[in-house]
């Protein structure tokens, strides 16, 4: 498959004089280009990086653009060729689980954190899923951010998850990818079918993995049953009642702690964790937000000096109105440099 090509002027040439008009008519695709870049690396701050180059590509080429296609597929076919050299000679970001098998809480002996580039990492709702008045398009942008479909999104190679994202989450025609990435429909089709079979794993048809990785609710419910369920969840932590967190949980419910590379499986195996090796959280507070179109929770452990400091991001996968998967993402200077999610999702430095 031939390289894509920057359209004229898109790739470093002069300046050009860019006027308010056209930064508002460049601007109105950053949400649904970071949401597309975000599957395609897997990392949010990534993704902002991207879709700002790809801007600032645009703005330097606007003068020169032709009109041939649509502003908005220009925009697209510039973010991908930022994301094509972004990945190259990368590893493929992943989640604990995709790792190694699960472990026993008894038995774990926790190495060193893993560095930041080996994660999938969570972004906030408002940087990638642009308004829509289509529930069936809103379902599916949320589905699609969610921790297990991106990283299902990672096991292809990159020109393939460009095919399968456009395709089969942005339903673009072939023609317009194949227009997109300078290449045939044959061949576009031909990527499509090799990434379908690349995800049908472990004796899974390619829409039974996709089915299983888009699993839960397509955000915060907002239903009462729902509310209610994220209310129980936050008094059970906030309380550090373990039998009232059980009871949410589904039977083969997993938690994993990035960027530690363990992860467990079942409510005995969450509980037995939760009052050993992890009896510290008892104290917590917990502060509701959203992340990758799913509830989450930042977690404020109790501080040495007195108060609240931030400690991580509990990103809950709810399927049947019980928590099936429980992604709680550390960022404390225990585990890493400094706090990065904290401030990205806008939440409190700490609480007093």
């Amino acid at each position: 498959m031939s390289e894509v090509r920057t359209p004229a002027g898109g790739a470093g040439g002069g300046a050009a004089t860019v006027d308010a008009h056209d930064v508002v008519e460049l601007e109105q695709f950053r949400t649904e280009l970071t949401g597309y870049a975000y599957r395609m690396l897997g990392s949010g701050f990534e993704a902002e990086d991207a879709v700002q180059e790809a801007m600032i590509r645009g703005w330097r080429g606007l003068d020169r653009f032709e009109g041939r296609s649509a502003l908005r597929s220009w925009m697209y076919r510039i973010t991908t060729n930022v994301c094509l050299d972004m990945l190259k000679g990368r590893e493929r970001r992943a989640l604990p689980m995709d790792l190694g098998p699960s472990q026993k809480t008894a038995e774990v002996v926790l190495s060193a954190p893993l560095g930041e580039a080996t994660w999938i990492q969570p972004i906030p709702d408002g940087r990638v899923l642009p308004d829509t008045s289509d529930p069936a398009e809103a379902a599916v942008q949320r589905e699609t951010v969610q921790l297990a479909f991106v990283s299902l999104l990672q096991n292809l190679p990159p020109r393939q998850r460009v095919v399968l994202i456009l395709r089969e989450v942005l339903q673009w025609r072939a023609s317009e990818v194949a227009e997109l990435l300078d290449t045939t429909v044959a061949s576009v089709n031909s990527a499509l079918q090799r990434a379908r079979a690349t995800l049908a794993v472990d004796g899974t048809t390619p829409d039974e993995a996709i089915a299983k990785a888009t699993a839960g609710a397509p955000g915060a419910p907002t239903d009462s049953e729902g509310a209610e369920l994220l209310q129980r969840y936050l008094e059970a932590f906030e309380n550090y009642d373990m039998e009232g967190l059980v009871a949410l949980l589904h039977e083969d419910a997993t938690m994993s702690m990035p960027p530690l590379n363990l992860w467990l499986q079942g409510p005995d195996e969450i509980v037995a964790w939760m009052e050993g090796p992890g009896h510290g959280c008892k104290g917590s507070r917990l502060v509701a937000t959203s992340a990758n179109g799913m509830p989450a929770f930042a977690q404020y452990r109790p501080a040495p000096e007195g108060g609240w400091a931030p400690w991580s991001l509990h990103v809950l996968q709810v399927v049947d109105g019980r928590i099936a998967g429980l992604t709680m993402f550390l960022d404390s200077p225990a585990f890493i440099k400094k706090s990065t999610l904290f401030p990205y999702f806008g939440l409190p430095a700490r609480l007093e």
